[in-house]
């Protein structure tokens, strides 16, 4: 993790079976851990962040979980910033970036356009073997 997100004072973890109901899971614990971190429900990063979230463990689920039995999500905040992570044990980096240049649709096509859209950041950082990765989402507040 960046020395930036790793200022972030606020931090949560949730690891998950890889099955469909992650993603429901997902969604409600990052709903109630904004509310406790004092983000309002309205706040107007909340509901495209719910959606980025909700994609990226999508994916875990659907592509990973034949190596990956479960699904984390990395939560951290400061005043000004909410970070997010989903992490799985499968080695398949997707092309974030080229997302934005495919016309295909698909879930990281909205994952990189709602990002970018709200001046955020993503990232792609491996596991030290090489077996695993993390997409961290970096989302102004």
């Amino acid at each position: 993790m960046s020395s930036q997100l790793e200022a972030l004072p606020l931090r949560h973890v949730l690891t998950l079976p890889a099955m469909g109901s992650a993603v429901r899971i997902a969604r409600e614990t990052t709903e109630q851990v904004l509310t406790e971190w004092g983000v309002s429900r309205r706040h107007p990063t909340v509901d495209p962040a719910l959606l980025i979230l909700s994609e990226l463990v999508t994916n875990s689920v659907q592509h990973a979980a034949v190596l990956s039995p479960t699904v984390t999500v990395i939560y951290a905040a400061g005043p000004d910033t909410f970070a997010f992570a989903v992490h799985d044990r499968h080695p398949y980096q997707p092309q974030i970036f080229s997302a934005i240049t495919n016309t295909s649709g698909g879930g990281l096509d909205t994952v990189m356009e709602l990002t970018l859209g709200l001046g955020g950041t993503a990232v792609i950082r491996s596991d030290a073997d090489g077996k695993g990765k993390s997409i961290w989402i970096t989302l102004p507040l």
